[in-house]
């Protein structure tokens, strides 16, 4: 089903993915309605972003389907990415050229009209057009964490996915992408779906969090109703008892 016609913006049904002897994703079934703010939370090994990148269809599941926007991955990926914006630390960047000449490239990859001026939009709106001629390769780690946030939602994406969004940047930066993105949900309906470590931008940005241990989705709703089925205080307080829980058990 198409999302334009009613349906989830993602739907995800039996994803399995091991890698050697490891099962990082187990029978994981997900769906998610446009304008929805979800969190993938868990500890490290959990299987976010193996979740995450399988959903994207950049890597293919061992088991299972993935609708992305309406289109079935692998096959309509290209499609789907067209409306879907992506941004995680790890992604490179071209390095040789400037921030202006980057993001005017994705612009033109994603067809926008005028990707000059949506560029000069974009760096304007997060404060850093001072970055305009600096070459990629000598950013900082939390300059170039912005440009990739720049590169994910310049084409005004109808989903927008992010792993560790915020990662590496100053505080009042952070406050500054949770503000756009808040304001993308709330004028634009985008769609959010993120992974964090940081429980409290988890509990700000979401309105429902996937807890994810070894692959599998434990607890599923907002956070206030999962952080008091579990009987812990808050969701950080979840989260380190279930990292040291893992810990003991890997001794």
């Amino acid at each position: 089903m198409d999302s334009e016609a009613g349906g989830p913006i993602l739907r995800a049904k039996g994803l399995c993915k091991r890698f050697g002897e490891t099962q990082a994703v187990d029978e994981l079934s997900i769906e998610i309605a446009p304008g929805e703010r979800v969190g993938i939370v868990g500890p490290n090994g959990a299987g976010k972003t193996t979740t995450l990148l399988m959903l994207l269809g950049a890597i293919e599941p061992d088991e299972g389907t993935v609708e992305l926007v309406g289109h079935r991955l692998p096959g309509a990926r290209s499609r789907a990415m067209e409306r879907v914006g992506f941004a995680a630390g790890y992604l490179p960047l071209p390095d040789r050229l400037t921030v202006l000449e980057t993001l005017e490239l994705f612009g033109t990859l994603y067809g926008l009209a005028n990707p000059r001026a949506r560029t000069t939009e974009i760096l304007g709106e997060l404060g850093i057009g001072r970055l305009a001629d600096q070459r990629v390769e000598s950013l900082s780690s939390g300059q170039g964490t912005l440009v990739g946030f720049a590169k994910a939602v310049i084409h005004h994406p109808e989903l927008v996915v992010l792993d560790e969004p915020t990662a590496s940047l100053d505080p009042d930066v952070a406050m500054r992408v949770r503000d756009r993105l808040e304001w993308m949900n709330s004028e634009h309906r985008a769609t959010l779906l993120l992974t964090s470590h940081d429980m409290r931008e988890v509990e700000s940005l979401t309105d429902r969090v996937v807890f994810l241990r070894a692959g599998r989705i434990v607890a599923d709703g907002p956070a206030e109703t999962i952080v008091a089925e579990s009987g812990y205080p808050d969701l950080e307080t979840m989260f380190l008892a279930e990292a040291a829980r893992l810990r003991k058990e890997a001794v």
